[in-house]
């Protein structure tokens, strides 16, 4: 199978006292274009805006 399911997690809620997102998504295991942990800036509904989103391991 060419791709992974990875978690996303919000990198800006911890810090605030609230309660992280995490969105569950793919992505391409040989891909070059990606070779570190993927980032994507997605919306954090306890937050009310769009934030960072970094790969769980």
């Amino acid at each position: 199978m060419p791709r992974d399911i990875i978690i996303l997690e919000c990198t800006e809620a911890r810090p605030e006292g609230k309660s992280p997102s995490r969105y569950v998504t793919t992505r391409n295991k040989k891909s070059l274009l990606t070779p570190g942990r993927l980032e994507k800036v997605k919306f954090n509904p306890a937050l009310q805006r769009r934030t960072l989103h970094r790969e769980l391991r």
